[in-house]
């Protein structure tokens, strides 16, 4: 089998396995689902072995699924520090490059990232807007940016989307508010207890609804007493409200050691996400393809 095309039929199967979905892997990859069945169905030949099941109208791994894809993301990884090392032997890049980043990467992931690659490219000028995930979004296909990092899973057919890094959404309140003696609540304890959340268009907000979705709540059923800008904005009020929110848990990361805020936990809440690169469709070279090499690299190692 030729390297290059086995290389992407991992790639295609690390996406239905982290998706769970022939469809949105098709949509992820930008290829058709038979085309993904296809690639599925050649490596399950490959190594004489199922590697997906049905199960009534979802899918799951079997275990030689899990053992691959194990091995691929491990395989894949590989090849991206190898894509990174290869494009620095090119010499030092100059130019200006134009980041556009939601609110909590802003934040909380790039600054440090940021001062690493500066200090190794001193030579290429870098601007940064933040907002809210749509704000990235719409940025980007007006071509005032030309890499977008978001959160959400959200996904816009028109654009290329690279995982950087696995997020989770958590509860938190002050450790100085009465719902501080709570250790987990309930979705009925959502409905009545007053809560302050990102605003409308973030991709905090987006995943939290999803969440609601899947458990048959509707947003507005919550008890929403104020939506912010920001998860700073959203921690300075809740230092002085009896109150709870739910954000990032980069967001509190300092503040959990130091005990300004506690995590109450949401069982019935399911709300990971991914934080991502973005591009526009056929863009993958350049200042913006040199930086997230280097993000991944440092980000993931």
């Amino acid at each position: 089998m030729n390297n290059s095309m086995s290389d992407f039929r991992l790639n295609v199967f690390c996406s239905v396995a982290k998706t769970l979905s022939y469809t949105k892997a098709a949509q992820e990859l930008h290829i058709t689902q038979p085309a993904i069945t296809k690639h599925v169905q050649e490596l399950e030949n490959q190594y004489k072995t199922r590697l997906i099941e049905r199960m009534g109208n979802k899918i799951v791994l079997t275990h030689a699924g899990e053992v691959l894809l194990e091995h691929s993301i491990a395989i894949l990884k590989e090849y991206a520090q190898l894509d990174f090392v290869m494009n620095m032997l090119h010499g030092d890049p100059k130019g200006t490059l134009r980041l556009g980043a939601s609110t909590t990467i802003a934040q909380y992931v790039l600054p440090p990232v940021l001062a690493l690659f500066k200090t190794k490219f001193p030579d290429v000028n870098i601007s940064l807007i933040s907002g809210n995930s749509d704000d990235i979004e719409s940025e980007l296909m007006d071509h005032h940016i030309d890499l977008g990092l978001i959160e959400g899973n959200k996904r816009l057919p028109n654009l290329k989307y690279t995982h950087l890094v696995d997020d989770e959404l958590v509860a938190i309140a002050s450790t100085q508010s009465k719902y501080a003696k709570y250790d987990e609540m309930t979705i009925d304890d959502l409905r009545r207890i007053p809560l302050v959340l990102r605003e409308n268009g973030s991709g905090t907000l987006s995943v939290l609804t999803s969440a609601l979705d899947r458990v048959g709540v509707k947003f507005t059923d919550l008890n929403i007493i104020m939506q912010l800008g920001s998860s700073e904005s959203i921690k300075l009020f809740l230092e002085n409200a009896d109150a709870v929110s739910i954000i990032s848990f980069r967001c509190v990361t300092r503040e959990l050691v130091s005990g300004t805020f506690k995590i109450i936990e949401l069982p019935q809440l399911e709300m990971t996400r991914e934080l991502c690169f973005m591009q526009l469709q056929g863009e993958s070279e350049g200042l913006a393809h040199i930086f997230m090499q280097f993000v991944l690299h440092e980000v993931n190692g």
